[in-house]
């Protein structure tokens, strides 16, 4: 009897530690289940976010399809108050090209991109018209970036004027390889006078309040095009990319200055430095780049001389695409070239030379629906980046640059 009430004393104890137990238990359960569920969700708002972003761009062919199904219609007759389908016209070639732009900081804390666009910025004296357009993808602060956005165009302009009046002749006997060089060397010097000029002064901006002793660990890629009526001009130096599609086919306009390019790589080595292997090749360990302009504290490993490419235009040629590693690092050639294309076929075909024209099926296509069109692939290539995880700012402007109806 006496052991019976002993076991019943102890037993609730017992009791009570299993049920402590059980209660735990179901509590991470109830916990891991929550956080299995969260994990889920975000999962599929990623999901949804970039199949949404597909089907924006099979909506944008399949809308081309239709009208181009429409205009191609033969027999009916044009609708009361149409407007008759206007005579072939040929494009004014000096006219600025249509362009978009989007720039979104998108997961970096600070904005350190910047886009150029300056239509007709050549004042010399030659006969045709040129446009500048740029990308800068800042590192360190965007202090070098701005200046490059700001000063860029007028540095290829002076150096084009000077080279005109050498050659004595037209753009297409301008040394452009030199121009842009000098251009680029300019701005690199700029970034550099002002890296000294800041040392002795209060900081000015965010870089200047890490290191207020000097500001030359600053600096910037730099892809810039010059579209004349003849030829697409490019100079590059960093990792921002140039493409022209042209046929529907991508045409690489330029190659993207990483430290483990073999002749990068070398010209490095042969200079007394170093690529060391840390999150991807990086110069010193640090740049992850083997050109841009600033970065003075990495020279001469990193030089801002750039690499440039003359191309001359095709009626063939559809677009160009200028933009930041934000895009390229996510996105292919092909695929961006593909998106451009699907926007340009939705919103129907480039108007004649005036401002206001009419297509083949007698719709009036004016320079707003265009540049739309430009726009609109330039904001769906950064949200495509945005959608495939891009870590950094993505920049991107799209120029069209088809030719009549």
């Amino acid at each position: 009897m006496a052991e019976i009430c002993c076991q019943e004393a102890k037993s609730p104890p017992a009791t009570v530690a299993t049920a402590s137990a059980s209660a735990a238990a179901a509590a991470a359960a109830v916990a891991s289940s929550v956080m299995d569920r969260r994990r889920r969700r975000l999962e599929m708002k990623r999901f949804r976010l970039a199949t949404d972003l597909e089907e924006s761009a099979a909506e944008y062919a399949r809308a081309g399809k239709r009208q181009r199904l429409q205009r191609t219609a033969s027999g009916s007759p044009p609708c009361p108050g149409a407007a008759a389908p206007a005579e072939a016209e040929t494009v004014d070639p000096d006219r600025c090209p249509r362009y978009g732009v989007s720039s979104v900081c998108g997961r970096r804390r600070e904005m350190e991109d910047a886009v150029s666009v300056r239509p007709d910025f050549l004042t010399g004296s030659s006969s045709s018209r040129s446009h500048f357009f740029g990308v800068f993808d800042g590192h360190g602060c965007s202090h070098v970036a701005t200046t490059c956005q700001d000063l860029m165009h007028e540095a290829v302009a002076e150096e084009h004027e000077k080279a005109a009046a050498a050659a004595g002749s037209g753009d297409e006997e301008i040394p452009w390889k030199e121009v842009m060089e000098r251009s680029f060397a300019r701005l690199d010097e700029r970034a550099a006078s002002w890296a000294t000029s800041r040392s002795s002064e209060e900081p000015a901006c965010r870089c200047e309040q890490k290191m207020p002793s000097r500001c030359d660990h600053v600096g910037s890629t730099a892809v810039v095009a010059v579209v004349s009526p003849t030829h697409l001009v490019v100079g590059n130096a960093g990792d921002s990319r140039a493409v022209l599609s042209r046929a529907g086919a991508p045409v690489a306009l330029s190659v993207d200055h990483k430290p483990d390019r073999p002749d990068e790589l070398e010209r490095i080595q042969a200079a007394g430095g170093r690529v060391i292997y840390w999150d991807g090749a990086r110069v010193l360990g640090v740049l992850a780049m083997s050109r841009a302009i600033g970065d003075g504290y990495l020279k001469p490993f990193v030089t801002a001389e750039p690499e440039v490419t003359v191309t001359e235009r095709s009626d063939a040629d559809e677009c160009l695409i200028l933009a930041s590693d934000g895009l390229w690092d996510v996105v292919t050639n092909e695929m961006a070239c593909d998106v451009v294309r699907a926007c340009f076929r939705s919103n129907g075909p480039p108007e004649p030379a005036s401002g206001e024209g009419t297509s083949s099926s007698g719709k009036a296509v004016s320079r707003a629906e265009s540049d739309k069109a430009c726009s609109d692939a330039a904001m769906l290539l950064a949200k495509l980046a945005l959608a495939r995880r891009s870590a950094d700012n993505v920049s991107v402007v799209v120029v069209d640059l088809r030719r009549g109806l």
